[in-house]
């Protein structure tokens, strides 16, 4: 856990304030989101590149495991997949471990699109911080990380990220070179 998890039953009190801008930001963050997605004519829809954002990061996952990773009853998570693998996004495959559960792992087809549609917001962040020294941008990496990471330990659902030499703030990822 990171180091913005908070012992058992403490209680930390910021600056009203403050917390109003963040809940704003916040908010305005997630709002531009789904317009760049329309404008910029992304590939997957939204499930299916938050879903092939969890399984480009390691093994294939089972339906269970998948809802696991995004506290999500696995109905939810068989219907999204179902439409990943009527598209060829994704394939069903043996477990590896030999359990009985099939998993799901990227197609080619859906690691080409997904990385298309990663370039495609690398691209649109490049624009968006252009401008902004590198150590200013490896600052919001860091911060960012440590939010999500604390979201994390609160919610008991962290997400698998690769280790990174201390002055590298992008994940690795498996997928299609460009």
């Amino acid at each position: 856990m990171s180091d913005s998890a908070l012992p058992a039953g403490a209680a930390v009190h910021h600056d009203p304030a403050l917390l109003e801008r963040l809940v704003l930001e916040v908010t305005l963050l997630s709002r531009h989101h789904p317009a760049a997605r329309r404008r910029t004519g992304f590939q997957l829809d939204r499930s299916a590149y938050l879903i092939m954002t969890r399984l480009q990061l390691g093994a294939p996952l089972s339906l269970r495991e998948l809802a696991e990773a995004f506290g999500l009853d696995v109905s939810t998570i068989n219907r999204q997949v179902a439409a990943m693998l009527d598209q060829d996004l994704v394939e069903r495959v043996a477990d590896p471990d030999g359990g009985v559960a099939r998993k799901i792992q990227p197609s080619k087809k859906g690691l080409r699109l997904f990385e298309a549609d990663f370039e495609v917001q690398q691209s649109g962040m490049n624009n968006v911080l252009a401008g902004w020294p590198d150590e200013d941008v490896a600052q919001l990496v860091r911060l960012l990380e440590r939010f999500n990471e604390g979201v994390e330990g609160l919610v008991r659902h962290p997400w698998p990220r690769a280790p990174r030499p201390a002055d590298t703030t992008v994940p690795a990822r498996r997928g299609v070179s460009p």
